[in-house]
């Protein structure tokens, strides 16, 4: 095995990892040749596969194996009522404080940890006499306002005219589509309880600063459900340890290195108003220890509100006794850009591999990996660029693969270290008489000799 580098700076590995993303076709900067726009992403071809592997591994673990669980993909513009109902016209709000001489927003909580102080549980009066007290300033070393609360919804302008129009709002989360679509699935394909809506897709927020690479963006990604059951059992806690274990199995499926991880139970002003308990499971990414996952139990709040909102029964009725109770509900949440760069924060290695010689390797899991398998002729001579595309074909039916005959074989190797490709298949002038081919292993380096017509059933016991 190949000797890891020790990781020196944080900062260091984070500028390295955003290199990467860029150079590679992982993750490009929103608008960026018109100069960027601040909080905001593209995925490149990589970056895409990569997502697409992810959030279909996650559709597969946690629904397609699963007899309790439901699809649902819910509008992204929904109606001013949900929001209202939800609580999250004057709830959804973060504290935010303007830079008086540049007029940059912050936030506030953020400006006041960021010089050492605690903001939590803090009221914006309140941050606003700790900016005073302890004489906080702005990143340009300005003085700040007052703090105030900032709305992060989205609002959207339905209709023709400004004088038609009426407001609807782009999704702040998943969870209030599968809320208000509880009765729509309960009349049309009647599961018993308990039963999970799971949904993946995007959300949006108007964060005051967006910041962190793509961990905190205004335009965001996704994986949810929520889990109804019946309350009258008294086993929440049971299901909450469930899906507390689950979770962590998903984040080992998909190569987050548990060590790297911490679970922090929220207490008192951290815990949202509508939840009986809250853990976050977070993770140390280069830039800090945040927030990666959560797990909530939202009683029966939300059923409860958008049933007084609408008129409308949501209530669960007991075949056997004909008893009627709203279900309350256990919400794992997954954010698919944190857990995609989790996976890169575990999977980046660099490593000492000869005599001054340094690689750069993401060790993503097989499952996940953009490209599973690279078939790589020697040259480029027609006798072997043939029989690697005919391989390539037959390959490609299974796992995701890639086919490349531009440099040496060597940088070759080196660009699909980088870009995360676990398997190396080269295609040489020995194959034309044996018909075999030479299988590289992108962790060890070693390399062994593999039969054409076994290849496929050697690839799937390592990858899929």
């Amino acid at each position: 095995m190949p000797e890891n580098i020790p990781t020196s700076k944080n900062a260091s590995r984070m500028e390295a990892i955003v290199s990467l993303c860029k150079r590679r076709g992982f993750i490009f900067q929103g608008s960026e040749i018109y100069g960027g726009l601040a909080g905001t992403f593209d995925y490149g071809p990589y970056g895409v596969l990569l997502k697409r592997a992810i959030e279909n591994a996650w559709w597969d673990f946690f629904v397609t194996r699963r007899d309790d669980m439901y699809g649902l993909d819910a509008s992204i513009i929904s109606s001013e009522k949900i929001w209202e109902a939800s609580g999250h016209l004057t709830g959804f709000t973060d504290p935010l404080v303007e830079d008086t001489k540049t007029k940059k927003n912050y936030r506030a909580d953020h400006i006041i940890e960021d010089a050492g102080h605690v903001a939590v549980g803090l009221t914006p009066e309140q941050m606003s006499a700790l900016i005073r007290e302890k004489g906080i300033k702005s990143p340009d070393g300005n003085e700040l306002g007052e703090a105030k609360t900032f709305n992060l919804l989205y609002p959207v302008q339905m209709g023709a005219s400004s004088g038609t129009a009426s407001t609807a709002y782009l999704r702040g989360e998943l969870a209030q589509g599968m809320f208000t679509n509880y009765k729509n699935v309960m009349d049309s394909v009647h599961p018993k309880l308990p039963f999970g809506l799971a949904q993946v897709g995007k959300a949006f927020r108007n964060e005051i600063a967006p910041r962190d690479y793509t961990f905190r963006t205004r335009e965001f990604n996704l994986m949810e459900f929520e889990y109804f059951f019946d309350p009258r059992l008294g086993n929440w806690q049971e299901l909450f340890e469930m899906w507390r274990t689950e979770m962590y199995t998903w984040m080992d499926h998909v190569g987050i290195k548990k060590d790297m991880t911490h679970e922090i139970e929220k207490q008192g002003p951290d815990l949202a108003h509508y939840s009986k308990r809250t853990i976050d499971i977070e993770f140390d990414f280069p830039f800090g220890q945040k927030e990666l996952y959560g797990l909530a139990y939202r009683t029966d709040y939300d059923l409860t509100q958008h049933q007084a909102h609408s008129g409308i029964s949501h209530a669960y009725v007991d075949d056997t006794t004909g008893e009627k109770f709203i279900p309350h509900v256990l919400e794992p949440t997954f954010g698919i850009d944190r857990t995609i760069l989790a996976v890169l924060t575990s999977a980046y290695n660099e490593e000492v591999v000869g005599e001054g010689d340094t690689r750069t390797v993401l060790r993503f899991q097989p499952r996940i990996a953009p490209v599973q398998i690279a078939v790589l002729p020697l040259s480029k001579k027609e006798e072997l660029t043939k029989p690697a595309q005919e391989i390539v074909a037959i390959l490609r039916k299974l796992f995701r693969t890639s086919y490349d005959e531009t440099q040496s074989i060597g940088k070759r190797y080196r660009r699909q270290d980088e870009i995360g490709t676990p398997y190396c298949v080269t295609v040489d002038f020995d194959t034309l008489t044996d018909n075999a081919v030479t299988v590289r292993d992108r962790d060890t380096m070693e390399q062994v000799r593999i039969p054409v017509a076994e290849l496929a059933t050697y690839f799937t016991s390592k990858i899929l």
